[in-house]
Parts: structure tokens; C-alpha cells; sequence
């Protein structure tokens, strides 16, 4: 049974959620731009009304979420009342705590998610590191966690780019992981991650370490302002290869892209690559890597951003891209993150897709700070 000090904390952590989403300031948006939607001519831009009605619904489900919260609140407080007269259990009375907890949890995480780009989709991109072939396996491994943590979470997965390795496993791969708030999630991926285990390509029986980066990006769409300078782009096509049948073989599908790209900031220079082999139609593969190089571009820009901003808030905990960020340590059962010190012994979990608990320590700590 819980105590009077839970369902306080309940009653206080609703009210905060009031103050910091600004619930009555919601509402009041969402009924003006609402009434927007009700114009005669509102549908003769699509574009437009598009933006407008994603704005009214971001704005629905803020309330909706609240309403959710308060609701529960309200309730376990009437259930914890009714206890004392023996008009409810107490299992019916933990049930509410406990539901009442993981919305304010949900809720509270979502309101870390606040960047223009965290409700995007995400592109996902796992390049092996040095090691042959255990570096290329734990590649393939981590490729198949975050396609089980889509699946887990009701988002669609799609493989755009698949490079097989030498003997085993995969030299990289990019996946498109397209649902709400995809990118505001995965964005805590972003890095190095680092395998310790017995290796089973090791003769000898030996421990080894492996490692694999992780580059996260938000999938850009058509309303975001990217800047491509077409004269810095080339073209190559290739036969795709791996699993596909006779014609992937055949017809040069596969396209590579080379953007010269010039920093806006720096002056500095680089060749940006990217192949596609998504499908058997060579200009929608074309169209396909386009969209990946806007995504990387707005990616840089951010990452400018996040560069101005701790030169501002100095004081504060830097968050490096690239750095190592977690450890998988199989003979001792335990994952660990770098970052926020939350660990888990679950190591099959973790390799089934289950990380929201190291996504969620992230966004607690760190989603603030952005």
C-alpha cells in the first residue's frame, strides 16, 4: 500500500507539469489556432495547411497528456480516501499509483524532447571500427538492437544502406527509423559503443574489445531550409550486392553520391559520401540519398549550435559527439553508459532492443541543457 508521502509527490509532480508545459497558456493556442483551420480558403495552400494542422495536434496531445496525468492524480487520491472506509482495495490503489507514476514519467520525458528536430524522423548510421571480423559481428549485433527497439516502439525500420563484412557480420549499414520523436530518442545513441566478450572468432578463447560508431541524424522533410549547392554534387552507380535475387546484380541500381562540401563557418572542406541501394529504381534511390545529404547538412548545423552553446554554458556538462558512450561487458553482465553512469546486469535485453532505460537516464540529465 502507499504511504500519504507517494501520493504527495503524485500531487506535486502533476502540478509541476502544469507550470513547466504552461497548460492554460496550451490551451488557449490550441483553440486560436484551431480556429484557424476553420477558414473557407484554409485548404487552397496544402502545404500550409498541413504545418497548421501538425501544429494544432502537437498542441492536442500536450493537453491530452496533462489531462491524462490529472485524471490519474485525481483518482488515486479518491481511491486512497476510499481505502480508509474499505471501499477499494489496496491492490486497486497501487494499480492507480503505479499507472499514475509511469504517465508523469512519460510525460515528464517528452518535455525533454523540445528541440525543433527531436519529433523527426532519424537516420541511423553504424560503421564497423578496426577488427575484422568481431568488429564487423558486433556491428550487425547493434544493427539488430535498434531494429528490435523499433519494432519494440511501433516504428517503422527501414534499411537504406547495407554493406556485408569479409566472413561475418557488416561493415555498415544506415537505417531510416521513421516515427514521432524517433530522432529526439535516438539522438542519445550517438557515439561509440564498445563490446567485451569471448569472441567465438578466437580460437584460443580469448577476451576481446570491438568497437562500432553510431551516427545519429534527423530525417529532414520538405518545410526544412537546407542549403545544397548542386554544382559540388557527383553521381557514380553501382551493382548493388548482398540479398536481392538476379537483378540486383544485373542493373546498376545503386547510386553513390559525392558532396563537396565547404563549412560555412570554418572554411574547411570535406567529401561527404553516400551510397543507396534501397530499392531496384535507380532515380528513387537518387531521391533517397538526396534526402540523407539534407539530413546531414542540417545535422552540421546543429552541431554548430550545440558548439556555440557550450561555449555560453561553459559551466555546464559538455556532451561530446563521437566520444565513447557505452560499454557491453558479456562475462560480467553488465551495459553500462559513460554519460550518466546508469547501468544494467539485463544484457540480453539490451541486445533485444530494450534501452529505453539508458534513453531515458540520457534525456533526464542532458535534454535540459539543449
Amino acid at each position: 500500500m502507499i504511504t500519504i508521502e507517494q501520493l504527495k509527490e503524485v500531487k506535486e509532480r502533476t502540478e509541476q507539469l502544469n507550470r513547466y508545459l504552461d497548460i492554460d497558456g496550451k490551451k488557449m493556442q490550441y483553440e486560436e489556432e484551431r480556429l484557424r483551420t476553420q477558414d473557407p480558403d484554409f485548404w487552397e495552400d496544402a502545404k500550409r495547411a498541413e504545418s497548421q494542422m501538425k501544429k494544432v495536434k502537437g498542441l492536442e496531445k500536450w493537453i491530452k497528456g496533462y489531462d491524462e496525468v490529472k485524471t490519474l492524480s485525481d483518482e488515486l487520491e479518491t481511491a486512497f480516501d476510499f481505502y480508509k472506509e474499505e471501499l477499494v482495495s489496496e491492490a486497486e490503489v497501487d494499480d492507480l499509483y503505479a499507472r499514475s507514476i509511469a504517465a508523469i514519467e512519460d510525460l515528464e520525458l517528452k518535455n525533454m524532447l523540445r528541440q525543433e528536430e527531436d519529433p523527426m524522423d532519424a537516420v541511423l548510421k553504424i560503421n564497423s571500427g578496426a577488427g575484422g571480423t568481431e568488429a564487423q559481428d558486433w556491428a550487425q549485433m547493434l544493427m539488430r538492437m535498434y531494429m528490435r527497439w523499433a519494432e519494440n516502439n511501433g516504428y517503422k525500420c527501414v534499411i537504406s544502406n547495407f554493406l556485408e563484412g569479409d566472413d561475418a557480420g557488416i561493415k555498415t549499414c544506415t537505417l531510416e527509423i521513421q516515427g514521432e520523436y524517433a530522432y529526439g530518442y535516438l539522438k542519445s545513441e550517438n557515439g561509440v559503443h564498445r563490446l567485451v566478450r569471448v569472441s567465438p572468432y578466437n580460437a584460443q578463447g580469448k577476451r576481446m574489445t570491438s568497437f562500432a560508431s553510431v551516427f545519429v541524424t534527423p530525417l529532414v522533410d520538405d518545410s526544412i531550409e537546407v542549403n545544397i549547392e548542386p554544382a559540388r554534387i557527383s553521381w557514380d552507380t553501382f551493382r548493388s550486392s548482398g540479398a536481392g535475387g538476379q537483378n540486383v546484380n544485373k542493373v546498376e541500381s545503386g547510386v553513390r553520391l559525392r558532396y563537396q562540401y565547404k563549412d560555412p563557418y570554418t572554411g574547411e572542406e570535406e567529401e561527404i559520401l553516400i551510397e543507396n541501394t534501397e530499392t531496384r529504381d535507380q532515380p528513387k534511390n537518387k531521391e533517397n540519398a538526396m534526402r540523407l545529404l539534407r539530413s546531414m547538412l542540417y545535422d552540421k548545423e546543429l552541431k554548430h549550435r550545440m558548439e556555440a552553446q557550450a561555449k555560453v554554458e561553459a559551466g555546464k556538462k559538455k556532451i561530446e559527439w563521437g566520444s565513447q558512450i557505452r560499454s557491453y561487458v558479456f562475462d560480467d553482465r553488465r551495459v553500462k553508459d559513460h554519460r550518466t553512469n546508469y547501468q544494467t546486469s539485463d544484457v540480453g535485453g539490451v541486445m533485444d532492443g530494450k534501452i529505453d532505460a539508458f534513453i531515458k537516464a540520457y534525456l533526464m540529465e542532458f535534454g535540459a541543457q539543449e
